[in-house]
């Protein structure tokens, strides 16, 4: 199965445009979040615990510590992408985030930036410090944790923000010419299918939205939803009803959009439900049979994608 043959996959985009392969190494910058330190709330989204995807004790080494170690497990690439993933990664003073940011691309080997965020965590400033590196030539992408474009969702799953600072931040980002990778959770309490397709149709619209990071919903240790899920409130999504789903949003995105992730494994024993998640190809291998067997992205609005064969 070349899943790639049907969606307009990001290790396949970059190859195309920067001429080989390139792979995420990912980092921990110690970094806090506003729904967390008391600013906007604390405990964080009721999803969130973040040793699920992200080794903790990788935060007390250097920023070159980490790249170094990263790298001992990859062999396929020889540059890669500096990615700041756990918690909010635009959350410093600019000039803490510049010395950051330039010590991951002081790397011989680094190509560009991935910089995970919130969508109310990004003024001009730091927008201004990213376009400034993508001047200079680095790949350069701030990826926002959206996760549904339902007001009412976001208020219940405790985000802190509402859709129109998403739409806001976009807005900014792409003024400074900087692409944009939206993150969003199939499977969230209270949405179905309508509301993933609504959500989509709304992020893809936005013209500053390049790439979107699509994964079920995890319960793991250390949330409020794992306390809801152990009381029996709350049903895990099963594997073949998240196939189903992304598929049917992988096509209707148009064949433009750059899609990062199209599903997601988390840490165990951390991940408590659905168990699948554990298996890092079962969701994929799902996807790409049914959207050879249906159609590939883009399909379902008249605009599929095309595989450049050169990048086989």
């Amino acid at each position: 199965m070349q899943l790639h043959h049907y969606v307009n996959l990001f290790g396949q985009d970059l190859k195309r445009r920067l001429g080989e392969r390139v792979h995420k190494l990912t980092l921990h910058g110690a970094f806090s979040c506003p729904n967390r330190d008391g600013t906007l709330g604390r405990g964080g989204c009721t999803f969130c615990n973040v040793a699920s995807f992200s080794e903790e004790a990788m935060q007390h080494k250097s920023i070159q510590e980490q790249l170094d170690h990263q790298r001992q497990n990859i062999h396929r690439a020889k540059r890669y992408l500096a990615y700041f993933q756990a918690y909010t990664n635009t959350y410093a003073e600019v000039e803490q985030l510049r010395n950051m940011y330039q010590q991951a691309l002081s790397v011989a080997d680094i190509a560009g930036l991935c910089v995970g965020t919130r969508p109310d965590c990004v003024p001009d400033e730091v927008l201004q410090l990213l376009a400034g590196y993508q001047m200079q030539g680095y790949e350069i992408w701030l990826e926002l944790g959206l996760q549904t474009a339902q007001d009412k969702t976001l208020q219940r799953i405790n985000r802190g923000h509402d859709f129109a600072a998403y739409q806001n931040a976009v807005e900014r980002a792409h003024r400074y010419g900087l692409k944009v990778c939206t993150h969003l959770i199939v499977g969230l309490p209270g949405e179905g299918m309508t509301d993933y397709q609504d959500t989509l149709a709304r992020v893809v619209e936005q013209p500053g939205c390049h790439g979107i990071k699509l994964h079920p919903l995890h319960i793991v240790t250390g949330s409020k939803m794992a306390q809801a899920w152990q009381a029996g409130r709350l049903q895990a999504m099963d594997a073949q009803s998240y196939i189903e789903a992304a598929t049917s949003l992988i096509q209707h995105t148009p064949s433009r959009i750059v899609y990062h992730r199209v599903s997601a494994m988390a840490r165990q024993p951390t991940l408590l439900a659905p168990l699948w998640c554990a298996d890092r190809w079962r969701a994929m291998v799902g996807i790409g049979q049914a959207l050879a067997q249906s159609g590939a992205q883009g399909s379902a609005i008249g605009d599929p994608f095309v595989f450049p064969h050169d990048c086989d």
